[in-house]
């Protein structure tokens, strides 16, 4: 008896995990665990990605009370590339892991900004992304999505908060439009900008095992005991806001991640979206033109970055490696997209209305999402064709990005769809772009 209690015992302790901490991204040694990419926009947003010198110069990035500070320029009237900014990859890279990230602050309520915090693998989509904070504009609650090759999909079962909208994680999962993935938006309006902000922050929780990819969120006032005392257990948290699991091999189609944060302006969501956002179309005929000549409304756009630490399971699992830096995207086999797309979830709406999958009762809230690869790093390869005519297809012909309401966001034949928009062509890993359909050029792969 004594001994089939004791098996009994280990069981069920081996069924909760026990997180024991990796790697601490302190505000001493924060930047030097990242890497400033100064490459061009692969979203062909209207900004000015700089290097650590200059942003420490410039006074976009330093560290205040033990607290990173990155924002950007909101001083000066911008040219050339665009808008000053920062785009941080980590030089590691992860498979699973307990991801905490705890904000003070995030960039908010500023049209024609466009803030994500996500986790993308290399030969993208083949490793994976995880997009866990992101959005554009006003948006008001956030958005979390995984974006893979074909074979991969969640299940509703709705046991967390979010409204599904999409299942299929596959980027070019037909019937969804291309490059969507499978989305869960929050209904939270404390979970994303000014709401935020507002409440004096809060905690991003992302845990990616075997099984599933799940994150919550915490605001200021709710983070659990055990994350505060550096000993976070998963198990007491309660439902998620979103849980990424079902027909899906979670190994296969994610690894070797790296965090990535950044602020892009304009480009192919934001910009996408600005003759049919009624706060921001008023403001400026273009968002270009708003972002350039506006500094003084991007005061407000900084991350403020209390900690950020990553924890492996019982101390072990696979053990992250070192990448080295890269300055553009580059195209890493024939036919392939490239391993740095630039905001997580993409998506070309200012969301209001988000209807809900037929299976889950989750009621619905207010937010959006993302992309798809191409072939070729200019868009005129097979990736810009197929893309450009699969995405004018599905988004021109359908009038919807995946079930985003076009009277609503005006998002199917006025911006050529999210098919025809955002996934019109990943032409060559995100920087491509061109060759896309539905009358927005195409994605250049994120």
């Amino acid at each position: 008896m004594r001994s089939t209690v004791s098996v009994l015992s280990l069981l069920v302790a081996s069924a909760t995990a026990s997180y024991v901490l990796q790697d601490d991204y302190a505000a001493s040694s924060f930047a030097s665990m990242f890497d400033f990419f100064t490459g061009d926009d692969p979203t062909h947003g209207y900004v000015n990605y700089i290097n650590q010198q200059q942003a420490q110069n410039q006074g976009m990035y330093k560290v205040e009370n033990g607290a990173v500070y990155m924002g950007v320029d909101s001083s000066n009237v911008a040219s050339g590339r665009g808008r000053d900014s920062i785009r941080i990859s980590s030089k590691k890279e992860y498979n699973h892991g307990l991801f905490i990230l705890d904000l003070a602050h995030m960039p908010a309520g500023a049209c024609g900004s466009w803030p994500a915090f996500w986790l993308l693998g290399p030969n993208w989509p083949y490793g994976g992304e995880v997009d866990i904070i992101e959005g554009v504009n006003t948006q008001s609650a956030n958005s979390m999505a995984l974006h893979t090759d074909p074979g991969c999909s969640i299940s509703h079962t709705g046991d967390f908060s979010g409204t599904l909208s999409t299942d299929n994680c596959d980027v070019a999962a037909p019937g969804q439009g291309t490059n969507v993935g499978c989305a869960i938006h929050s209904q939270d309006t404390s979970s994303f900008g000014q709401g935020f902000n507002n409440n004096g922050g809060g905690v991003f929780a992302t845990e990616w095992t075997s099984d599933h990819i799940t994150v919550w969120f915490f605001s200021r006032g709710a983070i659990p005991s055990d994350i505060s005392g550096g000993n976070p257990d998963p198990s007491n948290w309660g439902l998620p806001a979103a849980k990424f699991a079902g027909a899906c091999d979670i190994d296969a189609k994610f690894q070797n991640q790296k965090m990535i944060m950044n602020v892009a302006f304009c480009g192919d969501w934001a910009g996408s979206v600005w003759s049919t956002d009624s706060t921001c179309a008023p403001k400026a005929s273009t968002c270009q033109d708003y972002v350039q000549n506006n500094p003084s409304a991007f005061q407000n756009t900084y991350w403020l970055i209390n900690s950020l630490r990553v924890y492996s399971e019982n101390g072990a699992g696979p053990a992250p490696t070192q990448s080295q830096p890269s300055a553009s995207p580059t195209v890493t086999s024939p036919g392939q997209p490239t391993t740095e797309p630039t905001a997580g979830i993409t998506t070309f709406e200012t969301i209001t209305n988000v209807p809900t999958m037929t299976n889950n009762p989750v009621p619905q809230p207010t937010t959006d999402q993302p992309q798809n690869p191409g072939n070729g790093g200019n868009g005129n390869g097979n990736g810009g064709n197929n893309g450009g005519n699969n995405g004018g297809n599905n988004g021109g012909n359908n009038g919807n990005w995946n079930g985003w309401n076009d009277n609503n966001k005006n998002s199917g034949g006025g911006s050529g769809g999210f098919g025809g928009g955002r996934g019109g062509s990943w032409g060559g890993g995100r920087g491509g772009g061109g060759g896309g359909g539905g009358g927005r050029g195409g994605w250049g792969g994120r």
